[in-house]
């Protein structure tokens, strides 16, 4: 049996690589300029608002307005898809550990600040899923562990 070899001309493959490169690069613009059109809206601000008085009123820190519309948007973003899921619960409980890894990690009894941003975030951005979330939390071993 012989092998039938075809080979396009030079010309040919590169007129395909060219429309290819176009055609790449216009998916690009056309998802940055997708991306950048989505703007803010009143609602994210006010949320994001009283979001912010929320956590200087418990004496957190406070990120930009801005900020926090970018990261939560008008529904609390990846915060509020499912607090209570398994996956969220062991992100959680996960970060409530001695700081050790491998067989020495140790979970901790942790202060009560720990969980106070995501309840409040929770509670403006998705008050529905607020006693789920405040089932787990009573759940956890929490104390007035650190003093400011």
């Amino acid at each position: 049996m012989s092998e039938v070899t075809e080979r396009q001309p030079r010309r040919e493959r590169g007129t395909i690589y060219v429309v290819a490169a176009v055609v790449v690069v216009a998916l690009v613009v056309v998802a940055l300029l997708v991306r950048g059109e989505r703007q803010t809206t009143t609602e994210a601000e006010q949320k994001a608002e009283q979001l912010l008085t929320a956590l200087a009123a418990a004496g957190a820190p406070t990120p930009q307005v801005d900020q926090v519309v970018r990261v939560l948007g008008d529904d609390g973003g990846a915060t509020c898809e499912d607090p209570g899921s398994a996956l969220s619960r062991a992100t959680l409980l996960g970060q409530l550990v001695n700081g050790a890894a491998g067989p020495g990690i140790r979970p901790v009894v942790a202060d009560n600040r720990v969980v106070q941003g995501q309840l409040l975030v929770i509670q403006i951005y998705c008050p529905d899923e607020l006693a789920g979330f405040q089932d787990l939390v009573d759940g956890l071993n929490l104390d007035d562990t650190v003093r400011g």
